[in-house]
């Protein structure tokens, strides 16, 4: 079974020869050795490289182990450098390696070897990618499957396919076991042994049942404004728990680098400037968002919304919460104003449109609702409306286009700008 992932290896291909190490970072288990090591290896060889200019080192395998130390790997890498033409460096899980920046760099100006690594775990977070190779790196970060990419390889509806996605998320390995409970143990398993303990180990955490419980409630109100003062608050009133605003937006900022959620801000449409906190978070991966709660929360709207914020981040859209402000007169004859949310401000260089999702819309009133905030946008650029009822795109009176859900995931070009 191949699974395509053309948004990233186009990326690698379009970064061939550009002087920088290709980092390819993301969550475990997302696919980047595949991505790497598979599919950019068959491009390679598609494109006439052959296999003694390709040098690949697998830094997990217990066979490579003495590959770790980082003067045995340049001797390795030096050895299979046999001429001067181009040699295509493929090193995976290189955290594994002492000191594996002086080793990169040792190849910065080796004019015949590019560089493509992967990385993960505790020293292999966002952040230490930028700091420690600012300049000399460039960044590919990979996503779990979409649902385009999960779809292509499920065998059956793509309305099971939908359900099954929402339920256990896109962890490539999801796709070869066998049935639900497999599917529940490995998520579980994954998201306990692997990524809270990565996290523990890289930041010293000592008491990381406080940032599961954290987690736990995140995960519960993806879809809702939230801030640390709020989640103190609840932790105070429901666990009984004191833990300083200060703690909880540090594990915060930790799981954003771990690649486990991301922090989307509000941007006030009209007065075009952003509003810092409260701010939605939603979770990179709905299997995992589900596991972290035992799957006993399936609120197929919040997932739908969290499905719709993945989607446009793995397009390569920058996301926000827009935020308009209404003015209206009461009963009373007063005047009133009242905020309103548009779910996606979607920024792409100069480019912008606003995303509304809405899982179903049964009537006239519940349109209404729902297009509310995108009427009172008064600039020209588009605005959709995300929908899981089974309509053909249109577009109303007022310029809001309606798109069924099904295709706005298939649709790589989906939304247009």
């Amino acid at each position: 079974m191949e699974i395509r992932r053309d948004i990233y290896l186009d990326k690698l291909i379009a970064a061939k020869h550009n002087g920088l190490i290709k980092i390819v970072t993301g969550i475990r288990r997302c696919g980047k050795s595949y991505l790497l090591f598979k599919l950019f290896y068959d491009h390679l060889r598609s494109s006439g490289v052959d296999d003694g200019h390709i040098i690949r080192v697998d830094l997990e395998d217990r066979r490579n182990k003495a590959l770790r130390d980082p003067d045995a790997l340049i001797t390795y890498i030096d050895s299979h450098m046999a001429d001067d033409a181009m040699h295509y460096v493929m090193l995976d899980e290189v955290q594994n390696v002492a000191d594996f920046e002086d080793v990169l760099n040792s190849y910065l100006k080796v004019t015949n070897a590019d560089l493509y690594v992967t990385g993960s775990n505790s020293r292999f977070l966002s952040h230490d990618v930028v700091t420690k190779f600012r300049g000399r790196g460039y960044e590919i970060r990979v996503r779990p499957l979409s649902f385009a990419e999960f779809v292509s390889a499920f065998d059956g509806a793509r309305e099971e396919a939908l359900d099954r996605y929402l339920t256990y998320g896109g962890l490539p390995q999801l796709l070869t076991l066998p049935d639900d409970g497999a599917r529940m143990d490995y998520l579980q398993g994954l998201f306990e042994k692997t990524y809270l303990t990565d996290i523990k180990e890289r930041y010293n955490i000592k008491n990381d049942a406080e940032l599961a419980e954290l987690l736990g409630f995140v995960a519960s109100s993806i879809g809702g404004l939230t801030n640390p003062t709020k989640l103190m608050n609840t932790f105070r009133t429901v666990k009984h728990v004191s833990m300083s605003a200060n703690t909880i937006k540090s594990y915060l900022d930790i799981a954003q680098d771990a690649y486990l959620i991301e922090r989307s801000v509000r941007y006030d449409i009209k007065g075009k400037r952003y509003i810092d906190t409260p701010a939605k978070y939603y979770f990179t991966d709905l299997g995992l968002r589900n596991a972290r709660l035992s799957f006993r929360q399936h609120e197929v709207t919040h997932l739908v919304e969290n499905l719709v914020y993945n989607e446009l981040r793995t397009k390569g859209i920058a996301v926000d919460v827009g935020v308009v402000v209404a003015n209206y007169k009461n009963e009373e004859g007063g005047s009133r104003r009242q905020q309103l949310e548009i779910d996606f401000v979607c920024n792409r260089g100069n480019s912008r449109c606003y995303v509304q999702s809405a899982l179903h819309l049964p009537d006239e009133a519940k349109r209404q609702q729902e297009v509310r905030s995108l009427r009172l946008v008064n600039d020209n650029f588009r605005k959709y409306v995300i929908t899981a009822d089974p309509v053909q795109r249109y577009q109303d009176d007022d310029g809001v286009t309606y798109i069924n859900l099904y295709d706005f995931l298939l649709d790589r070009t989906c939304p247009e700008f």
